[in-house]
């Protein structure tokens, strides 16, 4: 049976995906372009009235993707201020989360697989796994969850994006 390191199954997974979501941008933008309307509408999009709008999907998918690397590690995450105001910020956060993610070296995730790794929680207890638990149970799911919800935010409002486009070139 093949073995997976942490790193690999976590850096160029979520370094493949922002990079994806990168390209869903570029491609919202020049939809905008080429319908001729302020791209700052795609910053109002929700698919339900008491959801989070579309700058908090990939701000939470950010934070997602780069505290995971960082417990993981063993470090502290980079902070980002959440004021992303502009499709050009939000592909700027989505740049540093990506490079942030692939600045861990692989030997830093080395046995993290058994780290007890806490997330706080704002609602009480704070969460606890291990690391290979929160990886793939918590972390990965709660990534994908928020970057799938801005590919649909944005295929729902008209950017002709596919599955291709989601799941990148192979």
């Amino acid at each position: 049976m093949t073995q997976i390191s942490m790193h690999a199954a976590s850096a160029p997974v979520f370094a493949r995906m922002l990079n994806n979501m990168l390209t869903w941008l570029e491609q919202a933008r020049t939809h905008a372009e080429t319908k001729k309307f302020d791209p700052a509408v795609y910053l109002t999009l929700r698919l339900a009235p008491d959801m989070l709008p579309f700058p908090r999907q990939i701000q939470i998918a950010s934070d997602a993707a780069k505290a995971c690397m960082a417990r993981l590690a063993g470090q502290e995450a980079p902070r980002f201020e959440d004021n992303e105001a502009s499709l050009d910020e939000l592909i700027e956060r989505i740049k540093k989360t990506r490079d942030y993610v692939l600045s861990i070296p692989a030997e830093a995730l080395a046995g993290s697989e058994d780290r007890v790794i806490t997330v706080p929680r704002r609602s009480g207890e704070p969460l606890k796994f291990d690391g290979l638990t929160y990886l793939r149970h918590y972390a990965t799911p709660n990534f994908y969850f928020h970057a799938t919800t801005t590919y649909a935010l944005l295929r729902h409002a008209g950017v002709p994006l596919g599955k291709t486009d989601y799941l990148g070139a192979a």
